[in-house]
C-alpha cells in the first residue's frame, strides 16, 4: 500500500488529485490536508511514502512546511505542487530537498508520473526547469538574505508581510508585543533595510506570502 498525504486548502483540487492518483496508481491510500498544521499533525501521528504540498496554503506559506518536515521527518519525500510558475518557486523548493515541483496547470499530465518517479527515490522536474536549473544552479550560488534569518524571525517576517499586526502576531505565536518587536529589529538588520514596507516589498518579491 502506498500512502499518499495531500496537503490544499481547496476541496476540488484535493479530491481531484485523490481520484487521479487512487485511479492511475496500484494500491494507492490518498489522506487529505487542508493546511499545514493539519498536514504536520497527520505526518507526526503515522507514517506516509510521499506528501504532495501545496504552496499557498491559508495559514503557512508551503515552504516554511516543507523546512519543518525536512527537519522533523527528513526521509519523507515531498512533493510541491503551485499555481506559480516553475521559474518563481521551483528553484528555492528543491534548495530546501523538495523532491520534485509541478504546477496546477500540469498536474493533471504530470501528477502521476511524478509521483512514480519521487517514490523511486528520484527528482521530478520538467524539461524546461531542467534547463533552467543548469543556468541557475551552474555555478556557486549566494544565499537569499532570509536565508540567514531564523526560524522565528523568518515567521515573523511572512506574517508582518500578510498584513497582520504586532499584537496579532504575538498572540499567534503565543510570544509578547515585545519580543514580536525584537524579532522585527532583528529582521530589519538582516536584510538591511529600516521600514515594515520595504519588509512587505522583499517578502512579495521573493514570494514568501501569497
Amino acid at each position: 500500500m502506498i500512502k499518499i498525504l495531500v496537503v490544499d486548502d481547496h476541496t476540488m483540487v484535493r479530491t481531484g488529485m485523490k481520484q487521479l492518483l487512487t485511479e492511475q496508481l496500484e494500491a494507492a491510500s490518498v489522506g487529505e490536508a487542508a493546511d499545514g498544521d493539519q498536514a504536520l499533525a497527520i505526518i507526526q501521528k503515522e507514517p506516509w511514502d510521499i506528501v504532495i504540498l501545496d504552496v499557498t496554503l491559508p495559514d503557512r506559506n508551503g515552504l516554511q512546511i516543507l523546512k519543518i518536515l525536512k527537519q522533523d521527518h527528513p526521509n519523507l519525500p515531498v512533493l510541491i505542487l503551485s499555481m506559480h510558475p516553475e521559474e518563481e518557486f521551483a528553484i528555492e523548493a528543491l534548495r530546501r530537498g523538495a523532491a520534485g515541483y509541478i504546477t496546477k496547470q500540469s498536474a493533471a499530465d504530470e501528477l502521476v508520473a511524478a509521483v512514480r518517479k519521487v517514490l523511486a527515490g528520484g527528482k521530478y522536474i520538467s524539461s524546461q526547469l531542467g534547463e533552467h536549473l543548469a543556468l541557475s544552479l551552474g555555478s556557486e550560488t549566494i544565499k537569499a538574505p532570509h536565508e540567514n534569518l531564523s526560524e522565528r524571525e523568518y515567521q515573523v517576517l511572512c506574517l508582518m508581510a500578510s498584513g497582520e499586526t504586532p499584537t496579532m502576531i504575538a498572540k499567534k505565536l503565543e510570544l509578547s508585543v515585545k519580543t514580536i518587536s525584537t524579532h522585527r529589529a532583528h529582521i530589519l538588520e538582516k536584510l538591511h533595510m529600516t521600514t515594515n514596507a520595504q519588509l512587505i516589498h522583499y517578502a512579495l518579491k521573493h514570494h514568501l506570502v501569497a
